[in-house]
């Protein structure tokens, strides 16, 4: 049965789905199958993995508010799937509003192909609409990716008592992955600023693996790759090849455990 992670914060820019396609990317090279399920308008994991949203006729918003079989594409990528979105995924929330268990309708859309992965990653949209709502429903777990910037911070109390609502109402397994530092540079004092506050506030919750600003992280999605297979040695690469390895040895122990 895949493990089923969001990546997810309401504040845009803060590299959610360049950790979402690059953290699949790299999972899938460590001979884990995964799926990206692009849950956001823009598509933008969609083309980083080398397909037009354009021409895409079958994607999550029509899964979502149709109830068609999901239209699940191999990517150029070893061992990496993807659920593309479409433009069409804007209007989604306000056709999906009325429909019974609405909160719910991702999860028994993923609970299609479960068993077929070995992980699953959501890119969430920057929002905590519904259809985030319905990615942290279905998750068994949240990556939280925090900018190494001013107001790093902000909006992110609002973010983790959504995911408590979420605990609490929806879907109580529900956990905290852990939280990413993306973006750092290590010149900056903001940015060795930011890494010890949040480690100093969140501890245990925060991931070693820190995401260093990279150039070719930029450069990949405008080939519509990524970073592994634009640049295996760079240190955009290295830095998720780490993180996705850090992923598997959590998920790892806690399967020992639990056994």
């Amino acid at each position: 049965m895949g493990k089923v992670i969001a990546i997810a914060n309401q504040k845009g820019g803060v590299g959610k789905t360049t950790t979402s396609i690059n953290l699949a990317a790299s999972l899938g090279v460590l001979d884990k199958k995964t799926l990206i399920i692009d849950a956001d308008p823009q598509a933008n994991s969609t083309s980083g993995v080398g397909f037009d949203p354009q021409t895409i006729e079958n994607s999550i918003y029509h899964s979502l508010v149709n109830g068609t079989e999901p239209n699940i594409l191999e990517t150029n990528n070893p061992n990496l799937y993807i659920l593309p979105a479409h433009i069409d995924l804007v209007g989604a929330e306000i056709e999906m509003i009325n429909l019974e268990d609405r909160e719910f309708i991702m999860k028994s859309i993923i609970d299609q192909f479960k068993d077929q992965f070995d992980y699953i990653i959501i890119d969430c949209s920057p929002s905590l609409g519904l259809i985030t709502l319905n990615a942290l429903t279905a998750s068994d777990s949240v990556i939280i990716p925090i900018q190494c910037e001013y107001f790093a911070l902000e909006g992110l109390g609002k973010l983790l008592n959504t995911i408590k609502i979420v605990q609490q109402r929806l879907n109580t397994a529900l956990e905290i992955e852990g939280l990413l530092l993306t973006m750092y540079d290590s010149r900056l004092n903001l940015s060795n600023q930011v890494v010890e506050d949040v480690n100093l506030h969140f501890q245990q919750l925060v991931f070693k693996t820190i995401i260093h600003r990279n150039i070719k992280l930029s450069e990949a999605p405008s080939f519509g790759s990524t970073v592994i297979m634009h640049d295996a040695s760079s240190k955009g690469a290295i830095n998720y090849l780490n993180l996705a390895q850090e992923v598997i040895e959590k998920n790892e122990i806690t399967s020992v455990v639990e056994e």
